[in-house]
């Protein structure tokens, strides 16, 4: 259980012991929920702001790793989905076996999925123009 849970649930638990009257029950809680709803928009505003730092790095190590992970995941589905079969058809053609290499397909789906979703909701804030660039 994250932090933020854990206090919500024992500031729940504590709301409901004190605050038998349900109108002063209710206040509490909707001050409960703007202090997570800001706790996690900091939280998230945090992330960005590192995001931002990365990207703005010289340092390929630093700036490069999203970028790089992409081209991996695109490289291994190319070699795997488009290169792989059309060897194995031109050898097939010329009567050799066909070559069969081991792909797991759920750590890199994992991964790839990860990025595409991220990659899309970017796509969808520049097509709504939220996005500046």
């Amino acid at each position: 259980m994250d932090p933020v849970s854990a206090v919500a649930g024992l500031a729940d638990t504590l709301i409901n012991k004190i605050w038998p009257d349900p109108a002063a029950k209710a206040s509490a809680e909707a001050q409960l929920i703007k202090v997570q709803m800001e706790a996690a928009l900091a939280s998230v505003q945090q992330q960005i702001d590192i995001n931002k730092i990365e990207a703005a790095s010289t340092n390929v190590f630093v700036s490069g790793w999203r970028p790089g992970m992409g081209w991996v995941c695109g490289a291994a589905f190319g070699l795997h989905f488009v290169v792989l079969p059309v060897f194995n058809w031109v050898a097939a053609l010329f009567g050799h076996g066909a070559i069969t290499i081991p792909f797991d397909m759920d750590t890199l789906s994992t991964v790839l999925m990860g990025m595409l979703g991220l990659g899309t909701m970017r796509s969808v804030e520049k097509w709504r123009g939220v996005a500046s660039k």
